[in-house]
């Protein structure tokens, strides 16, 4: 395990919050919380894109709605998720399901990225149309996609923590 991993798990308040009956389980719930937020707000933006709701609605328009709330979500899922991390920063460097979880953020990330730096830069010519190009469905299909395992992986975490 690197050094920093250990000095992390080391810190006073990591340990007091891993040794906490309280503050963590509410840690947790907060970050668990934010993730619905931020998914929640991810995927119907996705759908938008998929032209399978609010087809009438300018992509343009539901997004601008939906990213104040977005942004909350992600800023609240990682002042959350970092102490999560440091209290349990050795059991989780092993856990397969905690490094496919990160895995699957940092494609989510680049995801997102390659959307808005490619398909969304024409979003003039199609935002009020209810189709939408093929690119742009097949990055918010894989947007869902891997939302959804990353879900999956963060209940996973505490199955492969047990063993």
């Amino acid at each position: 395990m690197p050094p920093s991993l250990e000095w992390l798990y080391e810190l006073p308040w990591a340990a007091a919050l891993r040794e906490s009956n309280d503050a963590y389980p509410i840690i947790e719930t907060v970050h668990v919380l934010s993730i619905m937020l931020m998914v929640g707000t991810v995927v119907v933006m996705d759908l938008r894109v998929l032209g399978v709701i609010l087809k009438q609605e300018p992509v343009t328009r539901v997004g601008r709605e939906l990213l104040p709330a977005t942004w909350f979500g992600f800023l609240i899922m990682i002042l959350t998720g970092v102490p999560l991390f440091a209290a349990q920063a050795v059991q989780l460097y092993a856990n397969p399901a905690f490094r496919v979880k990160i895995l699957l953020l940092a494609l989510a990330g680049v995801n997102a990225a390659l959307f808005h730096s490619t398909v969304y830069r024409t979003v003039s010519s199609w935002d009020g149309s209810p189709a939408t190009p093929p690119f742009a469905k097949v990055f918010a299909t894989a947007s869902i996609l891997l939302w959804s395992a990353i879900i999956v992986c963060g209940r996973l975490i505490a199955v492969f923590h047990a063993h």
